[in-house]
């Protein structure tokens, strides 16, 4: 192994799936042997591990000023849906900070809300340095949207945009596409896309189709996201050791569809009704609802546990359910359902994104048809009576030991980084 130094970079510290992500791969490399560091563009917490651009007030007014300018804009542009969007006109140039000059890695990750503008991106090949971007969402090969949901603009020049209130062939995605297309054609950098699907996406956009991707997945921390004694779990939470627990993780209103929340209300509803199904003996769990937000109504007793901040006590949360249900409609590879199957909890989800990486049907789960609300019941349903229960959380929890434990995903990035380091002149 050869001797170096990766600087990680992301818009944030921790909140939000890049984030932990992130965050989660730079302690797999350290413990690996590889000196890893984090920097983020505006720094939330107290995590020491973690150091920022934005140290000063006045870097971190600046800072303020673009992360709420650039959001502010782009809700202004955009149609009064929940898909994010990002304009990516206000950033700040890195090149010379002093982290990023003797680094020997430059790893890139969610970098929007007023951090990397293409511009400022397009800088860091000044430095003669390999850079890898790791590719959380769509929005690097999209003229905005982070969610594609369907839309192929994409694959040609985008335009036209249905996200947009001013959509036209020259609209605001037309012209991020081509600021992307010329900051991209100044950069040279490797992309890592952590499932299947994204690395799919990514060959079929015009901006980055040529491109070389590797798929390495993220990483989880084993040792904190692990199997509890399913019963003490569930009384942690005051819940009957003999209820069938299912848990999933925040819920939207009924109309909002950004996470397919009415797909889990009419897979529900459909489940209450089917004969051998007792309502009494299932509770449902769920956790990251603020505690004004407007909940949904559900057939089955419901309890909401609010934010939880804490991973041991989450890990706990996990182990208490007998399944973890997402209806996300789109999703690169979710942290909830990594975290589930890590503490021996089976997934039960829609065929969509980079899900059937993780969720393997009939075996640490159930892979629902997409968009099939009687499907999501049928995986529901198909846990319930099973007798071999204990069966399947042992192979949700070693499917995440075998495929994307910290070992495991550390060595294929420092493989990558060592690679890498390899093509470059001397």
């Amino acid at each position: 192994m050869i001797d170096l130094k990766v600087v990680h970079l992301n818009t944030y510290d921790g909140n939000g799936g890049a984030g932990r992500a992130c965050l989660r791969l730079s302690d797999a490399l350290n413990e690996s042997g590889i000196d890893s560091k984090v920097l983020v563009y505006f720094k939330f917490g107290q995590n020491p591990k973690i150091d920022s651009f934005s140290k000063s007030p006045l870097q971190r007014a600046l800072a303020v000023h673009n992360i709420l300018s650039e959001r502010y804009y782009a809700k202004w542009l955009s149609k009064s849906v929940k898909t994010p969007f990002s304009l990516q006109w206000f950033g700040r140039s890195i090149k010379n900070h002093p982290e990023i000059k003797s680094a020997d890695i430059i790893h890139l990750h969610w970098i929007n809300h007023g951090f990397l503008t293409p511009k400022f991106l397009a800088e860091l090949d000044e430095l003669e340095k390999p850079i890898v971007w790791t590719f959380h969402d769509s929005n690097a090969f999209t003229g905005g949207c982070h969610v594609r949901y369907g839309c192929e603009n994409f694959h040609q020049q985008c335009g036209n945009c249905p996200i947009l209130k001013f959509s036209g062939k020259n609209d605001v995605s037309h012209k991020t596409w081509l600021r992307k297309q010329k900051a991209y054609s100044e950069l040279n950098f490797h992309i890592v896309a952590p499932s299947n699907w994204m690395a799919k996406s990514i060959k079929f956009s015009s901006l980055l189709g040529t491109r070389t991707a590797s798929v390495i997945p993220n990483t989880i921390e084993t040792k904190i996201f692990k199997p509890y004694v399913k019963s003490e779990a569930k009384k942690i939470l005051k819940i009957n050791p003999d209820q069938f627990v299912l848990m999933s993780g925040f819920m939207p209103s009924k109309n909002d569809k950004h996470k397919g929340t009415p797909y889990l209300i009419e897979a529900l509803e459909i489940l209450a009704r089917r004969k051998g199904i007792v309502r009494e003996n299932i509770e449902l769990v769920i956790f990251g609802n603020k505690e004004n937000a407007e909940m949904p109504e559900f057939p089955f007793k419901t309890t909401f546990l609010g934010t939880i901040n804490k991973d041991d006590h989450l890990a706990k949360c996990y182990s208490a359910a007998d399944a973890f249900i997402t209806p996300s409609l789109e999703d690169n590879l979710p942290n909830t359902v990594m975290e589930s199957l890590a503490c021996a909890t089976p997934v039960i989800a829609f065929t969509t994104g980079g899900i059937p990486d993780m969720v393997k049907h009939m075996q640490n789960g159930y892979l629902a048809e997409y968009k099939n609300a009687a499907d999501l019941a049928n995986g529901i349903e198909w846990l319930y009576h099973r007798p071999d229960k204990d069966e399947i959380q042992k192979a949700a929890r070693l499917s995440i030991l075998t495929d994307f434990s910290e070992e495991v995903i550390a060595a294929e990035h420092m493989h990558l980084y060592e690679t890498l380091i390899g093509l470059q002149p001397k």
